[in-house]
């Protein structure tokens, strides 16, 4: 779906030549309040990206990201040249993200939206321990390690493979499900699950061993459990320039040296 008259808005990150170039554009190619926008550019680095996807979500506005943060993975190159013809003919990526729901130990409940991963971890020097099950069946009784969490195939390249994790193609319609260093099972790697699995986490001694669980930028402390499912609902777009697609770089990183 080609967007042939865009109707752009701005969102800069905090650093002053995010916010300067998002003052110039904004004068150059106009700029319309968040709920006319047909496009959000969003001027950054990746932890930008994703506060702007949260901003489409209502509207499902697709999102074309310039890149002034430091990786800027999810982001194209920043040019003041050329926007709307650059907007017009990029590629889109469409995302699932997340939906984590859960209760801390005092019995308050808690839900999220991830589009990159759901973390669990470790709050204190004690090592997490987690019990693991995959659609209401136990498939690990107990994990020992500083955490675990489950990633799209747009976060793989994220806190997942900094974890060890694998880079998922972005159709392939599975999640993976990785150990963040495991103590026991020492040799365990995680798994690949399908895109539509249920995911249950339940913390072992909670009080004891306390685990927070971090849905992209969004921590929930002293967690009992928490289960974590892909948004079937909601899906998101991002654009990409054409000479360098979202499925292009998820390729391209798994032969990064």
């Amino acid at each position: 779906m080609t967007i042939s008259n865009p109707a752009l808005t701005f969102i800069a990150s905090l650093r002053p030549e995010a916010q300067a170039a998002a003052k110039r554009l904004a004068a150059r190619y106009g700029s319309v309040p968040l709920e006319e926008a047909n496009v959000i550019v969003a001027l950054g680095g990746d932890g930008l990206m994703l506060q702007a996807l949260g901003a489409a979500m209502p509207r499902r506005t697709p999102v074309f990201g310039m890149n002034f943060g430091s990786v800027g993975f999810l982001m194209n190159d920043f040019a003041e040249d050329g926007l709307v013809e650059r907007i017009t003919a990029a590629e889109r990526a469409e995302i699932r993200p997340l939906r984590a729901e859960g209760e801390d130990i005092r019995g308050t409940r808690f839900a999220a939206i991830a589009i990159n991963e759901v973390s669990l971890l470790r709050e204190t020097r004690q090592t997490a321990k987690i019990r693991i099950l995959v659609n209401r069946q136990t498939r690990m009784a107990e994990l020992a390690a500083d955490g675990v969490l489950v990633a799209t195939p747009a976060g793989s390249t994220a806190y997942n493979f900094s974890a060890h994790g694998p880079i998922l193609p972005l159709d392939s319609k599975v999640l993976a499900l990785t150990p963040i260093s495991a103590f026991r099972p020492r040799r365990w790697r995680g798994a690949l699950l399908p895109h539509d699995s249920l995911v249950r986490f339940e913390i072992i001694d909670p009080h004891m061993r306390p685990v927070s669980a971090v849905a992209d930028n969004q921590e929930f402390r002293e967690i009992a459990w928490v289960e974590v499912a892909e948004a079937a609902d909601l899906s998101l777009a991002m654009l990409f320039d054409r000479d360098r697609p979202l499925a292009e770089r998820i390729l391209a990183e798994q032969f990064e040296s």
